[in-house]
């Protein structure tokens, strides 16, 4: 029984030093790159720094919290990027399709523009709309388009295409349908990769949960009643 009261220990010990070994090396890391960052500001304040020394226990909570909070604004900031990019991946083949339809019925690059922004799900319409804005505070609208796609890297393609039918009058409509496409092939070929990494990921609740608790609910009861016999 001592056997079976002690395992879950052991397993939780093990689960937890896991998972606090990958946080650790993060948030040494941007422990070095926000004092590599600061180190000016800390060279101008070291002044004061003399004049009010810091506890040490104060000094070790904040310095740690710190990094606690660093490490999670750091992974919230990249997770809400790489969701801001997927979702803009996702609506850009809508959004080409619509302003090929508009270059089609007669509508100059900065017109179809304004179609796409009304008609266009949200993230490429709030891009269309940042254009359009610059337009209207008096930027040209290849300066906007380039600010655009400046902010937004996905959408260097479709700025491209649209500002060489502005300078040269180059036909849009076969460049959008090709661009729209490439689009929804590299997604589909995403969404394949996506699933074929869902058994890997299956793996873990199995090797880490699945199989732990059947070690400890079939072979340590019969090796503890073992070693009780001795």
């Amino acid at each position: 029984m001592n056997v079976i009261a002690f395992t879950p220990w052991v397993l939780g010990a093990a689960w937890g030093v896991m998972f606090a070994l990958p946080i650790a090396r993060r948030a040494a890391r941007v422990e070095v790159a926000a004092r590599s960052t600061s180190l000016s500001a800390r060279g101008h304040g070291s002044d004061a720094s003399r004049a009010h020394p810091r506890w040490p226990t104060a000094w070790f909570h904040r310095r740690s919290g710190g990094a606690v909070v660093r490490v999670v604004r750091s992974l919230l900031s990249r997770r809400a990027t790489r969701s801001g990019d997927l979702e803009l991946a996702g609506e850009l083949p809508v959004a080409l399709d619509l302003l090929g339809v508009a270059v089609g019925a007669g509508c100059t690059p900065y017109l179809a523009v304004e179609v796409a922004a009304r008609w266009s799900p949200a993230q490429v319409a709030a891009a269309f709309d940042d254009v359009l804005r610059s337009c209207r505070l008096g930027l040209d609208f290849e300066s906007a388009l380039d600010a655009v796609a400046r902010a937004r890297p996905r959408l260097r393609p479709l700025a491209d295409a649209l500002l060489a039918t502005d300078r040269l009058g180059v036909p849009v409509g076969p460049v959008l349908a090709r661009l729209a496409e490439e689009d929804r092939t590299a997604l589909r070929r995403a969404a394949e990769a996506h699933a074929r990494r869902v058994p890997v990921r299956l793996l873990f609740p199995l090797v880490f949960l699945v199989l732990p608790a059947f070690v400890l609910l079939t072979v340590v009861p019969g090796l503890a009643a073992g070693l009780g016999r001795l």
